[in-house]
């Protein structure tokens, strides 16, 4: 009998490569969808989700049972203005809205949206984790469209057989990840002093490899549907993550204790006032709610593969 065909969108990205790289070694049959051909891909379809037609799209997922939806213009540092609302919600919310639409006109059962934990804002209260039931509270132009992604596919799926998904994921780490986490990766190889010791938070971060599993969690569960967050087991702090990416590298960290309020300081004195609060604060996520319904169990942070 022959495996039910997973459609994965953003094949080329961070999180496509590794889920197509698990799909395959595993025996999941896998159709990728990215902007060109991807070298190890039998069965790829080279497409521009947010402009191809609702049939061409409808007819590249003929035989598909469930989309994982990954592509989307990612969050870059520097594009939080009202004036990025528009290129960030046609690349993720109305390609959202297109896929999905196609998908039903296809037969799709199951689609899985990679959506983030911004939706519900920049940081937690101590002891209060974002639930799937809060309030969005989208803070910048990428949460926004993000956000609006969201609703255009529980719109799109409302009344119809095909069950719709949320993971909201926090940052996620493995070999090959971009941006603030290759960051603080390359300034502690470096052994550059960083002035965290001070610092007293909680955040939620996700392995690639427990992401890998919550997807076939998703995909293999008789019935996932709803907004589901996803996170390793444990939250770490700042200063304890250093150490951790230190202890990897084998190299001695190199933290310096500094008042959080003169970092709150620098930060806004530089332009950095949003980066210094991402640093300095908390934001955990309650990720009771997938393991319910689908079994899965989140790993513990770990970076030996970094």
């Amino acid at each position: 009998m022959r495996a039910p065909l997973v459609a994965v969108t953003g094949a080329a990205g961070f999180i496509g490569h590794a889920f197509c790289e698990r799909a395959w070694s595993t025996g999941r049959a896998v159709r990728t969808f990215a902007r060109a051909p991807l070298p190890g891909s039998s069965d790829d379809v080279v497409v521009d989700l947010a402009h191809a037609s609702n049939t061409a799209l409808a007819q590249s997922l003929a035989g598909v049972a469930t989309v994982v939806h990954l592509a989307g213009r990612a969050h870059i540092r520097g594009e939080t203005g009202a004036q990025f609302d528009a290129v960030y919600h046609e690349a993720n919310a109305t390609a959202t809205r297109r896929l999905a639409q196609a998908a039903l006109t296809a037969g799709v059962r199951r689609f899985v949206f990679a959506s983030t934990v911004k939706v519900n804002g920049e940081a937690t209260l101590p002891g209060r984790p974002f639930r799937r039931d809060d309030a969005p509270a989208p803070q910048d132009a990428y949460a926004r469209s993000k956000a609006a992604a969201e609703a255009a596919l529980v719109e799109s799926a409302a009344g119809t057989p095909m069950d719709a998904v949320v993971l909201r994921l926090p940052l996620v780490y493995g070999p090959g990840a971009r941006g603030n986490f290759r960051t603080l990766v390359d300034a502690v190889r470096r052994r550059r002093w960083l002035p965290v010791g001070a610092i007293d938070n909680r955040r939620a971060l996700l392995g690639i490899d427990n992401l890998l599993d919550a997807f076939d969690a998703v995909i293999d569960a008789p019935a996932a549907r709803g907004v589901h967050f996803v996170a390793d087991a444990h939250s770490l702090s700042t200063p304890d993550l250093v150490r951790a990416i230190a202890a990897a590298l084998h190299v001695e960290p190199r933290i310096a204790s500094v008042p959080v309020p003169l970092l709150r300081l620098a930060g806004a004195l530089c332009g950095r006032r949003d980066a210094i609060a991402r640093l300095t604060g908390s934001l955990e996520v309650d990720t009771s709610s997938l393991i319910a319904a689908t079994g899965w169990r989140p790993r513990p942070f770990a970076i030996d593969g970094i």
